[in-house]
């Protein structure tokens, strides 16, 4: 495995030596001379905080220390992944279509069936298109290169970094304005491009860039088809 120090984001052979079970020493960096990964020692609440608070020290242990794909089933994690970010997406669509039509007491089958279709269709359309920009951005603005293991690397990133979408889940509990769904959004947006930072190397202008588009084109086109998709009804 590959690892780095989380604090450079320098190569390193080892993280830590083990003299016995559980007894460690943590390896320093050559570069930074600093410990090279303090959250093996550190609970997985002060990772979890240190992620809300986007530094990049924690970004680079998930990805570089934590995820391993050849010890882990790597297909399988992004497959889950991937189905867990379209269900919440579906989610927040769901919100803002309940938001911005007359909500009705006692809609009718085909109403139902109607509305699961636009949510399920913005969910698959706008994420296609998200991910292809995104993708296509990666290797043009941030010259990396064309590998599928590449490209798998960087959509795990993008889903990880997605993390915030949880929060979407206590709107199930409470009651929150819309707005607090654009400022889910904006967060996202921001954890994305940490997480493209860290695991491109490229600059964060560019990395805040190709985001920012993937993220307005999925808007967009949520936007377009909900208008198309008015229409229809109107005719």
């Amino acid at each position: 495995m590959n690892f780095r120090c989380v604090q450079c984001g320098h190569h390193i052979k080892s993280l830590y030596v083990q003299y016995s079970p559980g007894n460690i020493r943590l390896m320093k960096c050559q570069n930074c001379r600093a410990v090279a990964d303090e959250y093996i020692e550190c609970e997985i609440m002060i990772l979890l905080i240190d992620l809300i608070l986007h530094k990049a020290k924690a970004y680079r242990h998930l990805f570089y220390n934590k995820f391993d794909p050849e010890a882990m089933n790597f297909e399988r994690l992004m497959l889950k992944l991937t189905f867990g970010f379209l269900v919440l997406d579906a989610y927040r669509i769901s919100i803002l279509l309940a938001n911005n039509e007359d909500s009705d007491s006692n809609p009718s089958l085909a109403s139902l069936i109607w509305g699961c279709g636009k949510i399920l269709l913005d969910a698959f359309v706008g994420n296609l298109l998200f991910i292809i920009i995104l993708l296509l951005g990666t290797r043009s603005l941030l010259n990396m290169s064309s590998e599928v293991s590449r490209y798998k690397n960087i959509w795990l990133a993008i889903l990880a970094s997605s993390y915030l979408k949880l929060f979407l889940l206590a709107m199930m509990v409470w009651e929150f304005p819309s707005s607090v769904i654009f400022i889910i959004d904006i967060f996202v947006l921001s954890s994305n491009t940490l997480a493209l930072n860290v695991l491109s190397e490229s600059a964060m202008g560019k990395c805040f860039g190709v985001c920012l588009c993937a993220h307005i084109v999925k808007f967009l086109v949520s936007l377009a088809l909900n208008i198309h998709l008015a229409n229809l009804i109107t005719l």
